[in-house]
């Protein structure tokens, strides 16, 4: 009889220990708040992809333990409001992560936002991870202890490409074009400390910033580049932006070299073609035609599945700084995560990365690289069908690539 309650009382807490241990297993709904429709639509889509594609990997390697991450997409079509509103609509439904890339100014809206949500809803706070709005003020003066930037910000990208330009003697005028927002004016703003300090021979002869996602027709601008006889381009444009403006720069026959931080997204890659070749670099967290060809099956992987290129490594250090947060505390909630989040460091497609406590701006190394023929060496990998893809030409170590921060972070009580 004692043996029997004992076989009971074994069997009953074996069951209590497999409910408590399913109880404990998560699935964490991430709200991905970008333009799903819209001149930024592809763009959108493509990060959202490589989002759940790391996302559906991570899951069935157990990179957060028994925890599961679903990231969902939510259409904010490049606008503050429509963010806003779907950020309200993310929080009613019960979501207590979002992530968001594209746009500074959304990005602004969206930290305002969650720090008043968490000082108004102890208990019910949201985590915001910053994947590509790189305005410099986001982990500086308006830092946030809610808010992770995963991504390098404009200035730390911008030291690495006039780095690279200033060791090129053939540049002697630069044209610096962007998009009239925070991101756009903050890169023009750089661009003109920074080749003042590294290249004071060389002239700005032309700044323009133009209407974000509204020009249909590059080609009055780039008649004014002509004009100016610049033989550099420096544009921070991205989307559909960028690929237009590099199309009326093919149509006019403009031979000027661009340096772009996201000529390797989607669109631009198809729009430069061949009249780019050797003259279009782009600055970058990656490439992935890199020394030892990391992350390359992961590229093929998600080529297999949606036709569609990888590129947003920021997805990938994204999922994993979450994963590895949540499966060292043992816990889902914001608070905790955000807590474990501060000063961790995991290898990446990139090397090492650190995630700095002090701001909350992730610390990793910047890759420059140029548009070239694929071959069997060194641009193995090519975009879009083209025929050409990414040659690195220059790895900016992390230490090399941080700057330092204005940020006074505030952190709530634990």
């Amino acid at each position: 009889m004692k043996q029997k309650t004992q076989l009971k009382l074994s069997a009953i807490a074996l069951t209590i220990g497999l409910f408590a241990g399913m109880a404990h297993a998560d699935n964490v709904k991430v709200a991905l708040i970008d333009p799903l429709s819209g001149s930024f639509a592809a763009l959108g889509e493509n990060q959202m992809r490589t989002w759940q594609y790391i996302g559906d990997i991570a899951n069935k390697e157990k990179w957060a333990g028994e925890h599961t991450l679903e990231f969902v997409g939510f259409d904010n079509k490049a606008g503050v409001q429509d963010s806003l509103s779907q950020l309200k609509r993310a929080i009613d439904q019960g979501y207590r992560y979002v992530a968001q890339a594209n746009g500074s100014g959304v990005a602004f809206g969206l930290v305002e936002a969650i720090n008043k949500h968490n000082a108004r809803n102890p208990g019910k706070e949201v985590l915001f991870i910053n994947h590509g709005a790189i305005d410099p003020e986001l982990t500086n003066n308006k830092c946030s202890f809610w808010q992770f930037s995963v991504d390098s910000n404009s200035d730390m990208k911008m030291q690495a490409l006039v780095n690279h330009l200033a060791k090129n003697q053939e540049v002697k005028k630069v044209y610096v074009i962007g998009q009239n927002y925070a991101f756009g004016r903050a890169v023009s703003k750089a661009a003109k400390a920074m080749l003042a300090q590294k290249r004071p021979d060389v002239e700005i002869v032309g700044d323009d910033l133009h209407p974000i996602g509204e020009v249909k027709d590059f080609a009055p601008y780039i008649a004014k580049i002509k004009a100016s006889g610049a033989d550099t381009i420096i544009t921070g444009n991205w989307g559909s932006d960028l690929a237009l403006l590099i199309k009326a720069a093919r149509a006019s026959g403009l031979e000027a070299n661009f340096y772009t931080y996201y000529a390797v997204l989607k669109g631009s890659p198809t729009a430069m073609g061949e009249s780019g070749l050797e003259r279009v670099k782009y600055v970058g967290v990656w490439n992935v035609n890199n020394e030892s060809y990391k992350g390359r099956d992961l590229v093929e992987g998600f080529k297999e599945k949606h036709n569609d290129d990888l590129t947003w490594l920021q997805a990938y250090s994204g999922v994993a700084l979450l994963s590895k947060a949540m499966k060292e505390t043992g816990s889902t909630n914001p608070v905790d995560v955000a807590f474990a989040l501060e000063d961790m460091e995991l290898d990446s497609l990139n090397g090492k990365i650190k995630m700095r406590a002090s701001d909350h701006q992730l610390q990793q190394a910047l890759y420059v690289a140029t548009w070239s023929k694929t071959n069997d060496t060194n641009v193995q990998l090519e975009q879009e069908g083209t025929g050409f893809g990414w040659r690195t030409e220059e790895v900016i170590p992390a230490a090399e690539a941080q700057l330092p921060t204005t940020c006074d972070m505030k952190r709530p009580k634990r």
